[in-house]
């Protein structure tokens, strides 16, 4: 019987990766799209500022192991690209089975949520990270894919959205009466209120209009 798909969490300490260093000093969170790795050996980095947007700007343009830095500004806050000259720990990951869906920094530790094929990559996973950082185990659960993928695809709603619906279920913020404020919510899942209320109003738009709009 082949492995079923495990959905993981692990923390990283002692990354000295750009992204790492920033958030370190500026006290900042960030959530981050997975490194493109070119075959320069250079990545190529998106990410958006969760907090002290302004101070990370400013961070960037003295990070002299990034180039190319753009910013824009979204709805749900400042979005970053930019090429780093050095390779990010999570590089050692992908290489070895690791399927991320989400990765954060905050105050210079690496948050990672994703996916490995049986227990076997997950030992792995963890193994090479430790031959060269802190890593430590926060959640393991088998995934429930189906009902994820029913819900991104028939609902066209982002993870990010999803995610935030996920949380808002699962601590009472829909229910009637209303169980937990939306910043509180917000706090479990490490962004602003604002950020948490945009996700959730875009996500409701989407499903409405699917439900009422006839797409």
């Amino acid at each position: 019987m082949r492995d079923g798909g495990l959905s993981i969490q692990f923390r990283i300490e002692g990354d000295d990766c750009p992204l790492a260093a920033v958030t370190r000093e500026t006290g900042s969170t960030v959530e981050a799209e997975p490194g493109l790795l070119r075959s320069d050996g250079n990545v190529l980095l998106q990410f958006r500022a969760v907090t002290d947007a302004e101070r990370i700007a400013r961070r960037l343009e003295d990070e002299r192991r990034l180039q190319y830095v753009h910013a824009a500004e979204h709805a749900e806050g400042s979005e970053f690209r930019c090429l780093s000259l050095d390779p990010c720990v999570q590089h050692q990951f992908f290489d070895i089975g690791f399927m991320p869906l989400s990765i954060r920094y905050r105050a210079g530790h690496e948050f990672y949520t994703g996916a490995v094929v049986g227990h076997e990559s997950l030992k792995q996973v963890i193994e090479r990270a430790r031959e060269s950082v802190s890593v430590r185990l926060e959640g393991v659960q088998r995934m429930k894919t189906s009902k994820r993928r029913r819900l991104t695809q028939r609902w066209d709603v982002t993870p990010a959205q999803r995610e935030a619906i996920e949380a808002g279920l699962e601590h009472g913020y829909f229910a009637v009466p209303r169980e937990t404020s939306a910043g509180d919510v917000a706090a479990e899942l490490g962004i602003s209120q604002s950020a948490y209320l945009q996700r959730v109003h875009r996500a409701e738009a989407r499903i409405f209009e699917r439900i009422f709009g006839g797409n």
